[in-house]
């Protein structure tokens, strides 16, 4: 006979993601709390200090640091409770000086929506992920209370402390305090998921453009679309340079040696071999100049073998350690993606690199909710930020033609972590 209950599992994996989710709550309500009013004290100050020019050199770093914030907890809810939240920063000129990074900044409406946030996610978005992270952490205080706990605080003759709304003054009234625990740990199955979603369903209603969605859409499709036209054009521009100083070069001196080589065929056999070794050379220069070029604009190994294992010979080449884990199910994302993804990866690590002091790097690869995630993350020293001459401007730049994010968490010290996501279905 068999006594398998069928809702065992179903109660396990209730068990589950009312611990993960509680385990969640507890670190977006430290965050929340925390980060925010760090960020938001920072920002007031920096705002403060710009009539008297410090503010102007503060608060783009300051700007840049809300928008990393806003951007993690966008991924948060995308990954944990799959809402989407879209950007929609306007791009600043990369290499622009800092009082013209203030000013674009600040006249961004997506700025203004980060700050407005702030306040919010610091009150009630500490009060929406502190109460799920309470229903599964409080009980743990009734059952130590119902084991024993309460005769730190009392001696049985007068209420020593209130759980809930139970005064415990004896082992009796200890026992219901641990009875509220499992009810709350019970209901804690059931609210605790929901009730995290709300959190990022405020974040959203907060951070997620209104009644200008559509026209901000517009707008940043257009920018993304002329960013992507003058990338295509510096990279053409790019390629017959190279085409120019390179291979053609050599293709040209090796045209002029044959043609000596055939002057002297009968008069300086001698010479004529000479010559020919050397133009044999300059062919073997040419096609490697070639190979190079090509493996530039695509890489071989991308098109025959997809993104993971073109992404793991990427490591190899690295002279840092840097280990690959790729979990993409077998399938490929369409081309321009792998593509897009592909470099965007190749210029973090020259990032890591050229900047970090790292000597070892971590690339996650995943495909989940219908988009490709990957974190790049290193041991170095951190300090990294989006538009700070890194080239991160440019890998948000890149992701941003295909509707991709980017957000940077680099504290000073290290460790650096920077996470991509490009909405994409594989085949």
């Amino acid at each position: 006979m068999d006594t398998k209950h069928e809702g065992d599992p179903d109660v396990g994996q209730r068990a589950r993601a009312a611990l993960v989710a509680g385990v969640r709550a507890l670190v977006l309500a430290l965050v929340s709390l925390g980060g925010s009013l760090t960020l938001f004290v920072l920002t007031v100050v920096s705002l403060v200090l710009i009539p008297l020019g410090v503010g102007l050199i503060t608060t783009p770093w300051v700007l840049a640091g809300v928008r990393a914030h806003a951007d993690r907890r966008r991924l948060f809810a995308g990954e944990w409770c799959g809402i989407r939240i879209p950007p929609a920063y306007r791009p600043v000129p990369a290499g622009a000086k800092p009082w013209t990074r203030a000013l674009r900044m600040l006249g961004d409406p997506a700025t203004w929506r980060d700050l407005r946030w702030l306040p919010v996610d610091m009150i009630a978005g500490f009060v929406t992920a502190v109460v799920p992270a309470a229903l599964v952490f409080y009980p743990l205080e009734g059952f130590a209370l119902a084991f024993g706990l309460w005769r730190v605080f009392t001696d049985g003759t007068y209420v020593g402390w209130w759980y809930g709304f139970v005064p415990v003054g004896g082992q009796g009234s200890a026992l219901l305090a641990g009875v509220l625990g499992v009810a709350i740990l019970f209901a804690s199955f059931f609210l605790t998921p929901p009730l995290l979603r709300v959190h990022f369903l405020l974040t959203r209603s907060v951070l997620a453009p209104g009644q200008g969605q559509l026209a901000e859409r517009v707008r940043v499709l257009t920018e993304t679309r002329r960013d992507a036209v003058d990338g295509s054009a510096a990279e053409l521009r790019r390629i017959e340079r190279d085409l120019h100083d390179g291979a053609q070069a050599r293709l040209v001196a090796m045209g002029m040696d044959l043609g000596t080589i055939e002057a002297l065929l009968e008069k300086n056999p001698a010479k004529a071999r000479e010559l020919l070794a050397r133009a044999r050379q300059s062919s073997v220069e040419a096609l490697g100049e070639l190979r190079d070029l090509v493996r530039g604009i695509h890489p071989p190994v991308l098109a025959e073998r997809g993104l993971g294992d073109a992404v793991r010979a990427l490591a190899l080449r690295m002279p840092v350690t840097t280990e690959v884990s790729a979990e993409l199910g077998g399938g490929r994302a369409e081309a321009p993606v792998e593509s897009a993804a592909y470099f965007a990866v190749s210029e973090v690590l020259t990032n890591a690199v050229k900047h970090s002091g790292a000597d070892r790097i971590w690339v996650d690869m995943r495909h989940v909710e219908g988009a490709l995630r990957i974190s790049v993350t290193d041991n170095g020293r951190g300090g990294a930020v989006v538009g700070a001459g890194s080239g991160l401007s440019g890998v948000e730049r890149r992701l941003g033609t295909f509707d991709g994010v980017l957000a940077v968490s680099s504290p000073a010290g290290g460790p650096t972590m920077v996470t991509m996501e490009i909405p994409c279905a594989l085949s």
